[in-house]
């Protein structure tokens, strides 16, 4: 694929090879936020759980489309339609794509956090925020943060430990982002973006959703 250059005579940064990390607040929030959080206390009092990449927090198995009820259900196929609006199929016309989803529910309580990781088998992950458990603080103190680790690290590292790139527009390119949740916010990305979640230092409950999206040939 070749790309026009610009002809200003100013030098301009492109950001090629960008990662797509799309966030957005759920328009049906309000209407099934409850319900999910309903149906998720209720399983994780019934229910042990998984230990994967959490810590202190409980995690469900992968079928919360099976007992989450509508709400779950309307999460899902809201999950999908963005899958297909963000990918572009090279081979369209000659097959047909289905999205499956994989979902599972989290609560976190004081001291929760996710260990870095990635989702292999997946083309997209999301994770979505029933209740972020701040109960309206934005103390930053309370931590619990997404945190999304550049690909190209440590290569970035290994040659100029303190040196960062500069962007088009002066600010930083710095080697981790970290988002802060809120309820009804969805956050999608490559399955194989690294990322965690920093301990939560919160009173609260925190519960979530997280969406696994795989593609296979119809």
């Amino acid at each position: 694929m070749v790309e026009a250059v610009s002809g200003a005579s100013e030098p301009r940064v492109r950001a090629l090879f960008a990662t797509p990390v799309i966030a957005e607040i759920w328009q049906d929030a309000p209407r099934w936020n409850a319900a999910l959080k309903a149906a998720i206390l209720a399983r994780s009092g019934q229910d042990r759980g998984v230990s994967k990449s959490n810590l202190h927090g409980w995690q469900s198995g992968t079928d919360l489309d099976r007992w989450g009820g509508e709400a779950a259900l309307a999460l899902r196929d809201h999950a999908i339609t963005r899958s297909r609006e963000y990918a572009v199929d090279a081979l369209a016309g000659t097959r047909e794509i289905s999205w499956v989803a994989e979902m599972w529910a989290n609560v976190s309580r004081r001291g929760a956090a996710n260990q870095t990781h990635a989702h292999p088998g997946s083309f997209w992950s999301m994770v979505y925020y029933v209740d972020d458990g701040y109960a309206g603080s934005p103390d930053k103190a309370l931590g619990g943060e997404l945190s999304f680790l550049d690909p190209r690290f440590p290569m970035v590292r290994m040659a100029a430990p303190d040196l960062r790139y500069r962007r088009d527009d002066g600010s930083v390119d710095n080697q981790e982002v970290w988002m802060r949740p809120r309820a009804g916010l969805v956050v999608m990305f490559p399955s194989w973006l690294m990322h965690s979640v920093r301990p939560y230092a919160g009173q609260g409950t925190r519960i979530s959703i997280a969406i696994n999206i795989l593609a296979r040939d119809a």
